[in-house]
């Protein structure tokens, strides 16, 4: 199988990462995995035939094709084609070429000729993956292809032995993931003085990635350093800075419960969401809109009831801290909704998947 990617750096670009742990779990159910960095149509073409793929995945991610579309012509060029399975990581945001108004987009995609985001991607995969069922909706709004649903696993698998509920020491709460506007690391910072006195802040994770390039991530970085002091809580923030997955796992377990407070909510989508539930860290994240059906309040997390409200995230920590069971009782359900979601399962759905396609 010849795995198609805009981008191989997962310390930049996370569907990288995900593509990364995928072609390993892939690999451990007996499937011969290449991957490589999509350059043109032609050259790609050109490596698919030297391997002689039996299929073609493409990881669709605009980002990491530089907002381009031109990976959406590829399909022209594979004659006497392979297989094609094309994973959207992200849909619904863009259209190319822009300049196409909105009822020819209709009449090409019904037609399964062409699809406004990924060009003929789409029309002439034998199956697309999508990550969730919003972009599953949105797709079959649109196209007539064939449709599968195989949701995320986590960024970081758990690693080593679980250590017991008491840990010694003031506690710790831990944010994961990359660190950008967003992401609500500014409103956490907030919360600090408001949370109890003795609460430690971790932020576990890169700036710089895809979306922000060195010079904004430096930037970034320094603001969210110069908050911690003007708060007065730099003695009780640590910023890690990107590292490897099994430094992250050494400090989830060593983290007290984990706290995702984004602009925009948290869904499963979120490997880093699926990091720490795997870990057993009591989570408290932002309520999506609409919420995740499996992200239930004091079941498998803490909801923080108001977005980008250092008060309410505040309040929401303190809650969990004082309530040894209600921290038991998150532990175990976020365990439950990660398990659903491991990488066995994920490398599984895609070896059916690949056998249905090549028995066709």
């Amino acid at each position: 199988m010849a795995m198609v990617q805009g981008c191989t750096d997962a310390r930049r670009d996370g569907v990288a990462d995900y593509c990364r742990q995928l072609a390993w779990a892939l690999r451990e159910q007996a499937v011969d995995v290449v991957q490589f960095e999509h350059d043109t149509a032609r050259a790609t073409t050109r490596a698919v035939r030297a391997m002689r793929a039996d299929v073609v995945h493409v990881q669709w991610a605009p980002a990491a094709y530089g907002f381009s579309g031109r990976v959406g012509l590829l399909p022209l060029h594979l004659h006497q084609r392979p297989r094609i399975v094309t994973t959207l990581h992200e849909y619904g945001g863009q259209q190319w070429p822009a300049w196409v108004p909105p009822r020819l987009w209709d009449a090409l995609e019904r037609l399964n000729l062409w699809d406004r985001e990924t060009g003929r991607l789409v029309p002439a995969s034998d199956v697309v993956v999508v990550t969730n069922q919003a972009h599953a909706e949105l797709l079959r709004s649109r196209s007539r292809t064939t449709c599968r649903v195989i949701p995320l696993a986590p960024t970081v698998s758990e690693a080593g032995d679980v250590p017991g509920a008491a840990r010694p020491g003031p506690p710790t709460a831990v944010f994961f993931g990359f660190v950008h506007p967003g992401k609500g690391t500014r409103r956490l910072l907030e919360a600090l003085p408001l949370a109890r006195r003795d609460l430690r802040l971790r932020v576990v994770g890169g700036f710089t990635s895809l979306a922000m390039p060195e010079r904004a991530a430096r930037e970034h970085l320094r603001g969210l350093t110069r908050l911690a002091e003007d708060l007065g809580v730099a003695d009780r923030v640590q910023f890690t800075g990107y590292l490897p997955a099994a430094e992250v796992s050494r400090l989830l377990h060593g983290a007290d419960l984990a706290v995702l407070p984004l602009a925009h909510g948290v869904t499963t989508r979120s490997g880093a969401l699926l990091s720490v539930l795997a870990h057993g860290l009591p989570t408290l994240v932002t309520a999506a809109d609409p919420p995740d059906p499996e992200l239930v309040d004091g079941s498998t997390v803490s909801v923080i009831p108001v977005r980008g409200d250092a008060a309410a995230i505040a309040c929401t920590i303190n809650g969990v801290l004082a309530d040894d069971r209600l921290r038991a009782r998150l532990s175990a359900g976020g365990r439950e909704v990660a398990a659903r979601h491991s990488w066995q399962r994920v490398a599984r759905s895609h070896v059916e998947l690949y056998e249905q396609i090549l028995r066709r």
